[in-house]
């Protein structure tokens, strides 16, 4: 049950991520959106936990935040390796 719950919160992080990364990010996949999602969910466990974060009780809100800046991040890197920003330079 849990790895269905870290996918849930891996598409919802992975949304959120997409949300407030700077530029146009729009055009990668969905796939690579839950796949970014999903890591922001893994990863910001791992920092948050790496910090001295050890949950509160009721909705650990610092945690979350965490997993939406670090999905956002590797929303930027998906898609600035994918190549497909249409922000280029003209």
């Amino acid at each position: 049950m849990e790895i269905i719950g870290v996918i849930v919160a891996g598409i919802i992080i992975g949304l959120l991520g997409k949300f407030v990364a700077p530029g146009r990010k729009d055009n990668i996949p969905i796939w690579l959106t839950i796949l970014c999602g999903i890591g922001g969910v893994v990863i910001g466990w791992f920092v948050y936990t790496a910090f001295g974060g050890n949950g509160s009780p009721g909705i650990d809100w610092v945690r979350w935040i965490v997993a939406i800046v670090i999905a956002a991040v590797l929303v930027v890197i998906a898609s600035t390796v994918t190549g497909r920003n249409t922000s280029a330079h003209r």
